[in-house]
């Protein structure tokens, strides 16, 4: 597989004021001696772009934030050692991109340079079915590693994101992805096994590999998230569960979203930890699940031994009954999981001139409600906001991811202007009444401005190991907070409505 366009691009030409990094003949002969190598204007466009949205405004009128001068397609971990050695004695940025479905622009290469393009290297190495761990390489799509383990050795991961389809491993590690299973399952952090990375000078090294132990601080933990910016994954080892027996479905409906939050609550904190557990406001629920627009909808879906499941759908439907919520029966999971990873909307939103994005961040239970009433509010209040709806996607014992979807009709001199106000609103809303900066979608381009707030003076322990593990500032630059040589990042151009 390779990577799914975001949206038709019109033109090539560069968003992003400034100068890139200028690639020399002699870097490029050395370059593509190590590995494929592409540098036409077409080639390198596409592929120095994902699928942050604001960015398809901008393929829609020509543009790409940035072109990167080579694009690099290595075939072993070797191959990445060299790509990396030879731009850390050039100084040359050094972006690892792969199905690159990141809604951030993570792997956009802000000051060109090189895109180091992982979906060469693909693949299951080997499955250990004994202890249940797959080793696998990062450019594995996520189709191709469920279809492969489930037929040959009958397992999963059970990591299924809304991107599954045009997502790789090493994109669900690079950003500490979740799936939709995973309130039973984890995060993309809790199947990681062990990791093996090439720094920025190209040395090899590998993390983990052995259950809870103790040698010092977790180094999976470090890279996990870091996307890319302090060394670039060439191989994974995954926790993998037997294909699940059994499944249960069912949905419910509560009078309001603070009740339906009161229920998961419960649920999780009783210790039943259903795959699906995804309540919907009000709004959300009558666009999406069959509400009226009155009633917020909660989806339930669990799957594994038919004792457990039980167990746990008898508890949901305990706790559910003592709320007060009404139960629908299972056909809205069904329809649900028809729907659930079709992203068709937004390119015809975006097509129609919408500025349509999402937030998702976590909090505590206490203070999820709060949040929920006042990022909306937040997000209405920018010029030109339309709707801002929110639903519980993944959780916790102590808390939850809650989801914000919004859009605005801006006029079209004003597109980004009312994109960059949007999340100004909603984001620092967040961040003040208590919630994280990212619960799954990562950093990016587009949130680097608040990681230094949100982290507080942990921001300055991040930057040093930077500094540490890539004192050039090659890879990924102009992410993450963190300085570059190769200057400052030009974005967001404008962060008022006009």
């Amino acid at each position: 597989m390779r990577p799914t366009p975001p949206i038709e691009l019109t033109g090539t030409a560069e968003h992003l004021s400034g100068t890139g990094v200028v690639l020399t003949e002699a870097f490029l002969t050395g370059l593509s001696a190590i590995a494929e190598t592409d540098i036409t204007v077409a080639g390198t466009a596409d592929a120095s772009r994902d699928w942050w949205p604001l960015t398809m405004h901008w393929a829609l009128a020509g543009e790409v934030p940035r072109r990167a001068g080579a694009v690099v397609r290595p075939r072993s971990t070797a191959d990445v050692s060299a790509v990396a050695k030879l731009c850390n004695d050039a100084r040359v940025p050094l972006t690892v991109a792969a199905g690159r479905s990141g809604v951030c622009g993570a792997s956009v290469p802000v000051f060109g340079g090189v895109v180091l393009d992982t979906t060469a290297l693909q693949g299951i190495v080997s499955v250990d079915a004994i202890s249940g761990i797959v080793e696998v390489l990062p450019g594995t799509f996520g189709p191709d590693l469920e279809s492969e383990l489930g037929n040959a050795h009958g397992l999963s991961v059970g990591h299924f994101p809304q991107s599954f389809d045009i997502a790789t491993v090493g994109g669900w590690v690079a950003c500490r992805g979740a799936g939709q299973y995973s309130t039973r399952y984890g995060k993309i952090e809790d199947m990681v096994v062990g990791l093996e990375v090439v720094l920025a000078d190209g040395r090899v090294i590998t993390t983990g590999g052995t259950p809870a132990a103790a040698v010092g601080p977790d180094l999976d933990q470090l890279f996990l998230g870091s996307e890319g910016t302090l060394g670039m994954v060439t191989r994974v080892w995954l926790r993998t569960h037997p294909a699940p027996p059994a499944e249960r479905r069912a949905a419910y409906s509560f009078a309001t979203f603070g009740a339906g939050l009161e229920a998961c609550r419960r649920i999780m904190q009783r210790g039943a930890t259903p795959a699906v557990l995804r309540l919907y406001d009000a709004a959300e629920s009558q666009r999406g699940q069959g509400g009226d627009g009155t009633q917020c909808v909660l989806l339930v879906l669990d799957e594994g031994d038919p004792v457990l499941i039980d167990a746990v759908m008898g508890l949901v439907a305990d706790v559910a009954g003592a709320l007060g919520a009404e139960d629908l029966g299972p056909d809205r999971v069904e329809a649900w999981m028809h729907h659930r990873n079709d992203t068709s909307a937004l390119q015809a939103l975006t097509r129609k001139g919408f500025v349509v994005d999402t937030m998702e961040i976590a909090a505590n239970w206490s203070a999820l409600d709060a949040i929920w009433n006042e990022a909306r509010a937040a997000l209405l209040g920018v010029p030109h906001a339309r709707t801002a709806t929110c639903h519980l996607s993944h959780s916790y014992s102590d808390g939850a991811c809650l989801y914000f979807t919004f859009a605005a009709t801006p006029p079209p001199d004003q597109v980004e202007a009312t994109y960059v106000a949007l999340w100004d609103a909603g984001q620092r809303t967040v961040l003040a009444a208590g919630g994280n900066l990212s619960h799954h979608h990562g950093i990016g381009l587009n949130r680097s401005r608040f990681i230094a707030e949100a982290l507080g003076p942990a921001h300055d322990v991040l930057a040093a190991l930077k500094a540490t593990l890539d004192p050039h500032g090659i890879l990924n630059p102009g992410k993450m907070g963190f300085d570059s040589p190769f200057g400052s990042v030009a974005w967001p151009l404008n962060t008022e409505t006009r």
